[in-house]
């Protein structure tokens, strides 16, 4: 049958784009859904602070009267001001395993962007690198909360259709006997307590009676540790307000160290409990009023207490502050805090293959067991 790739601008097709993830993963049991409200921020260009800076489209491919996959074709200004590129984006890239869907939808957003005057388009990433970004590679276990999933062959697709790989970001696993039992644990929290005499650094824990300037501190913080790591764009304030809307409610003090030199706040390392067990478990859907979901998720949270994996999302030191083991002293204050709580490992990702904490965790032990890629196709 003819595939049919337009513009999503009824109501109806809107209803379609937006649950398509639930039909097409209703049998993948790896596959998490998000709470709906969060796919709901993410799409309304009216409420994702991301769109203000943004131009985009998006897009469905319909066969027989159904759809079969999706796309969102964009070009974000901020980034390619930032950066001195010209190009623009896809995401939102979901569909069933057919070539001739994946290339009717890559050519629709590639045109989009090629008739706009740009020079590439990249992916995928929906829609910054504050969220869910790159294409999973390696590993199509359950992920992390925050982390993107995707079938094993979208890869194929992908580059069947012309796509060349531009970046791979990765993610190291830690169980508890590696960080409390093994040499590794050990030569870490000596690194950690040698740096922090050197260094004259003191650690403190996120102030939850101060949440919007804490986390202002750490935006700040934030744009300043990753201003040049590649594809970063700083946050903006409305950005900020958004992490702090859908992420305060789970920051957990104790495993969220701050780092200060002379009373001065030089880095932060930000881990979380990975929720994404108490979404399997739920498992939000349209149709099922939220406040019953988010009920059922404090339950298995607070009572239930299923949780047992947890993520380290940031951690990161100024640059003036860089190479002193700061670093360090941060990752071993997220693992002290650990140590009494019921988890059992933590996910450290993601890292640019590039980065330096890819040394840090190889050299202790940690597992690389995750691989995540962005993809391009030049004009």
């Amino acid at each position: 049958m003819p595939i049919d790739v337009r513009p999503i601008e009824s109501h109806n097709d809107f209803r379609a784009f937006f649950e398509f993830p639930w039909e097409l993963y209703k049998d993948n049991p790896n596959w998490i859904p998000p709470l709906v409200s969060m796919r709901r921020d993410l799409l309304d260009k009216k409420k994702n602070p991301a769109w203000r800076y943004m131009d985009g489209q998006y897009l469905g491919a319909w066969q027989d009267g159904q759809l079969v996959g999706t796309i969102t074709a964009y070009v974000n200004h901020r980034h390619n001001d930032y950066w001195g590129e010209h190009i623009g984006w896809f995401g939102t890239f979901e569909l069933y395993d057919d070539q001739s869907i994946a290339n009717a939808l890559l050519d629709t957003a590639s045109e989009w962007v090629k008739s706009r005057g740009y020079d590439a388009i990249r992916g995928p990433q929906s829609f910054t690198t504050h969220e869910e970004t790159g294409l999973l590679v390696r590993n199509f276990s359950k992920p992390v909360l925050m982390m993107p999933y995707n079938p094993p062959y979208y890869e194929m697709l992908l580059q069947t259709a012309g796509f060349e790989k531009t970046m791979d970001i990765v993610s190291f696993y830690m169980d508890r006997e590696l960080i409390f039992k093994s040499d590794s644990g050990e030569r870490l929290k000596r690194i950690a307590e040698y740096s922090a005499k050197r260094s004259n650094v003191t650690i403190r824990t996120f102030d939850p009676k101060r949440k919007v300037e804490e986390f202002q501190l750490i935006r700040d913080m934030y744009n300043d540790v990753w201003d040049k790591n590649w594809g970063f764009v700083p946050m903006t304030d409305e950005e900020l307000d958004a992490l702090v809307e859908s992420l305060g409610m789970f920051i957990v003090p104790e495993m969220t160290p701050i780092a200060e030199v002379n009373g001065e706040a030089v880095g932060f390392a930000l881990a979380v409990p990975d929720l994404n067990e108490l979404f399997h478990k739920v498992y939000p859907r349209p149709g099922i009023p939220e406040p019953i979901t988010l009920i059922k998720l404090l339950y298995y949270w607070k009572i239930a207490k299923i949780v047992k994996g947890t993520r380290l999302v940031f951690l990161g030191v100024r640059k003036d502050y860089q190479d002193r083991g700061i670093d360090v002293a941060l990752l071993h204050a997220v693992f002290s805090a650990i140590d009494p709580m019921p988890y059992t490992h933590i996910d450290c990702g993601w890292v640019l293959e590039t980065n330096e904490l890819t040394k840090i965790s190889r050299k202790l032990g940690a597992d690389e067991y995750k691989t995540h890629r962005y993809y391009e196709k030049r004009f």
